[in-house]
């Protein structure tokens, strides 16, 4: 079953980002974390500074973790992320 984090963009409404297929999160910089998917798909995500510099990926893969283990009818799972998100791009 596929799985979503429903993750708040500010300015924007909700955008659904998939937990499913997820090789790896990584952090590019300090406002930016970068979602690789095993179709080579990117997302990458901009966000305010971060207090240490894994909070941002920590917290995703966390999420994610969790979104996993809800029940298969549990489609989309609420993110509170630790700093405010400005963009989500998919390339």
């Amino acid at each position: 079953m596929e799985k979503f984090l429903s993750v708040p963009v500010t300015g924007q409404t909700y955008f659904l980002l998939s937990v499913s297929d997820v090789i790896a999160i990584t952090r590019s910089s300090d406002t930016e974390t970068i979602i690789t998917y095993n179709s080579a798909n990117t997302a990458t995500i901009t966000h305010g500074t971060v207090a240490s510099a894994y909070q941002m990926r920590d917290s995703l893969q966390t999420a994610m973790v969790t979104a996993q283990e809800t029940a298969w009818s549990d489609v989309v799972f609420a993110y509170v992320p630790p700093q405010a998100i400005s963009a989500i791009a998919i390339a």
